[in-house]
């Protein structure tokens, strides 16, 4: 692993403290806190009356900035189901597989949504997500990311659904302002292999999230036949710089 940024290595070395999933530790674990970890105080200037404080708030600026198919490139379109339950959060259990539980109280909103660039000639299709989730505080932002790492290391292969899986998971971290779609506070990718009963494999998978202030951004990419790591980054890359410039521009300052 290289190029973590302080914030993941101190969680993923410090032994961390028990997690109950995307953002804060378990009550009562302790731990490190992650505003203690150095990171950037926050590449967006944000207006502190535009930042969502309630659900409602919360869920109606993720529908403003979650990317439609068009965001991701040319000829990208839904898949069925498009859209997550909002009342769900995904949790990878002690046996590596991927289930749904109940939307934690650290999380205002979340929202997922999945797409497909279909086959073309020898191509397979490319299946694509995005996800974007407001936490109430900055602090449950960082513990996602940082808790991201550690699922990562914990289990290096991991059961998305039924009949399909990823493998040889690498994870590489990077500071806000050093090479990047957008800006961000960190932002932390994952390279692995994919396989699923329908399309076989291994094929390239890419998973990247973005955290800047209280707001999450991820995009997924799970390759198929004839389809690059290099070619599943550029569309990863477009929809997110899309859904951060959306995030900007909601909550920003006004000159």
């Amino acid at each position: 692993m290289a190029l973590l940024p302080p914030l993941l290595l101190l969680a993923a070395c410090s032994g961390g403290a028990p997690h109950t999933g995307e953002g804060s530790p378990a009550p009562g674990k302790g731990g490190p806190s992650p505003s203690a970890t150095g990171s950037p105080a926050g590449a967006l200037d944000a207006d502190p009356a535009r930042l969502p404080r309630d659900r409602g708030a919360a869920r109606a600026l993720v529908a403003q900035v979650i990317a439609d198919p068009v965001g991701f490139g040319p000829g990208v379109v839904r898949r069925t189901p498009y859209e997550s339950d909002p009342e769900t959060w995904p949790v990878l259990g002690a046996d590596c597989v991927w289930h749904a539980e109940k939307l934690r109280a650290s999380v205002l909103a979340t929202l997922s949504r999945s797409y497909e660039l279909p086959a073309e000639g020898d191509k397979g299709p490319v299946r694509l997500s995005a996800a974007v989730t407001v936490h109430r505080t900055a602090d449950d932002a960082r513990w996602d990311t940082a808790e991201s790492l550690e699922e990562t290391m914990r289990c290096p292969s991991q059961q998305l659904r039924p009949g399909e899986r990823i493998g040889s998971m690498v994870s590489t971290g990077l500071l806000g302002g050093e090479d990047g779609p957008a800006d961000y506070d960190d932002l932390l990718i994952e390279f692995g292999t994919f396989q699923s009963d329908e399309l076989g494999g291994p094929h390239a998978y890419v998973w990247q999230q973005a955290q800047i202030l209280q707001f999450t951004v991820a995009v997924t990419g799970k390759g198929a036949e004839g389809r690059s790591e290099k070619e599943i980054s550029a569309l990863l890359d477009q929809a997110q710089a899309g859904m951060l410039a959306r995030l900007d521009a909601a909550v920003k300052k006004q000159s």
